[in-house]
């Protein structure tokens, strides 16, 4: 079966995408881990994907499914989502509210992130973002749901950016349009949170003291190259 790692645990084995064997999740990972050695014993903190849907380490797994081994993340139809997408161009926040807008949205609330040019107590020079495409916009899907079961007149929309970005490039858009502000700024809210826990996008930052990929609340050196600014 296929196996793709994204991040660090890609830099770490050297590739993106290998044959893994076993017929549970947790004997795939061990297969690896002993064609890449330099991928870490201990799982903990990685989540495991089947055919692009979150899975618990002993599910059982056969010769044609897709797993995905993905570390700690940085982050209309009926569910109110209209609008998810990952692009390596310049994000417009103009152009979500105007996805969302509608006669019967009194508000539109929208966070846009943005690259800053200090972490941690030192200088940021650039971000890289990495993604999961297919499964990201599919998880982006799914926070809509959640938004529309708790605020079921929620239009949604988010975009997130991939690649190389500078000092003061958004980075994510998620927009929502509510019949109320009060809700609109409840259900954005809510939308940027789930993305950053959620959606498997990665975050390296290249800063003084070297790149790092940020996981969580936590960072990881770089494995790879061009760790210096």
């Amino acid at each position: 079966m296929k196996a793709l790692l994204f991040a660090r645990l890609r830099e770490l084995a050297g590739t993106d995408a290998a044959e893994a064997s076993g017929s549970t999740v947790g004997e795939a990972w061990e297969s690896l881990r002993r064609r890449f050695p330099g991928l870490p014993a201990n799982p903990d903190g990685i989540r495991a994907a089947r055919n692009q849907d979150f899975v618990e380490w002993d599910a059982p797994v056969g010769p044609g499914d897709e797993l995905a081994f993905i570390p700690p993340v940085s982050g209309g139809g009926p569910d109110g989502g209209v609008l998810f997408e990952l692009t390596t161009e310049t994000l417009d926040a103009r152009r979500l509210e105007a996805a969302v807008a509608h006669a019967g949205a009194g508000a539109i609330c929208t966070f846009t992130g943005v690259v800053r040019d200090s972490s941690r107590g030192e200088r940021v020079e650039r971000l890289e973002y990495e993604a999961y495409a297919g499964m990201a916009e599919k998880q982006m899907r799914a926070i809509a749901s959640e938004i529309a079961q708790r605020w079921p007149e929620a239009r949604v929309a988010m975009a997130h950016r991939t690649g190389q970005l500078e000092i003061g490039e958004a980075s994510v858009v998620v927009s929502v349009s509510c019949p109320h502000r009060a809700e609109a700024i409840a259900a954005c809210k809510h939308g940027i949170d789930r993305l950053k826990e959620s959606v498997p996008i990665w975050k390296k930052e290249f800063a003084e003291g070297g790149a790092v990929w940020i996981e969580g609340p936590t960072t990881q050196p770089s494995a790879g190259g061009g760790t210096e600014i």
